[in-house]
């Protein structure tokens, strides 16, 4: 027997697995359009500030992948980056989409981009797609299925030092008028770890947690987009999430600290400084 969770009743199984493989193969189809463009003439438009940019192929994507769910699933919920779907309140399943995680390193021609998917069933983080389109890495966790890099399962590093540690963090798009900048805690992991990488992704840095890559990953002021799929891969992979007093991770993505789970403290101990 189906036991409720919070009054809930978790989703079907089977219907997991068609909302797993439906975000995949988007997710793929995204993907390629970032391919076929990279490194070519596209229009580039700024948002909230010089520094938060946004393409034509940010759109193309974005369109692409809520199409995609408006044709099989038209009663799911949509949040998308760009505006595009219906985020209704009413909804059991909600995807969170980032079309285009990297745009800024996607203008410059960086190759560090990605398509990241994440979906909710009952507000609860249940299916995590992101592909890098250019390593050809697929990236997938289900709730309570682990996660997984091409189909292999994948886990969280055992470094138990956060001197050995490599870790990841970003800067927010305000973060030339914002008083509330993450430069002091970028210094002092500086001082602490091994060594820091601000790449530009956060839903790829969040994988990299997952598979191992880096030893832990903490920003401040992302948003739902950023961190849906990524938080749940970490989980998944035996990591650990919180905001920045070790609270549950926020769905909205405002405080976010992931890390192979024997960091986390450490990690901690340094943002609460």
């Amino acid at each position: 027997m189906t036991t409720p969770i919070d009054g809930v009743l978790p989703p079907d199984p089977h219907e997991v697995e068609g909302v797993r493989a439906l975000a995949e193969r988007l997710a793929r189809a995204a993907g390629e359009i970032q391919r076929e463009r990279y490194e070519t003439a596209f229009e580039i438009r700024t948002k909230s500030a010089s520094i938060d940019l946004v393409t034509e192929v940010d759109h193309a994507c974005e369109e692409l992948i809520v199409a995609g769910i408006d044709a099989e699933r038209p009663d799911d919920a949509i949040l998308a980056e760009e505006g595009r779907g219906d985020d209704h309140p009413d909804a059991r399943w909600r995807w969170i989409i980032d079309p285009l995680d990297g745009t800024t390193n996607f203008a410059h021609g960086y190759p560090r981009f990605c398509v990241s998917i994440g979906v909710e069933h009952a507000g609860v983080r249940t299916v995590g797609v992101v592909f890098d389109p250019l390593l050809d890495e697929l990236f997938c966790a289900v709730r309570g299925g682990g996660a997984r890099l091409n189909g292999s399962l994948i886990g969280v590093s055992s470094e138990t030092r956060l001197g050995n540690g490599l870790v990841a963090t970003g800067f927010a798009y305000d973060v030339r008028r914002s008083p509330k900048d993450n430069i002091g805690h970028f210094i002092a992991f500086v001082k602490e770890s091994r060594a820091i990488r601000r790449d530009g992704s956060a839903a790829l840095d969040l994988c990299y947690v997952a598979a191992g890559r880096f030893d832990g990953y903490w920003e401040i002021k992302l948003h739902p987009w950023d961190v849906a799929a990524g938080l749940l891969m970490v989980d998944e992979a035996g990591g650990r999430t919180s905001d920045l007093s070790g609270g549950p991770a926020q769905r909205s993505g405002f405080e976010c600290v992931a890390s192979n789970g024997t960091l986390h403290e450490q990690m901690l101990e340094i943002l609460r400084r």
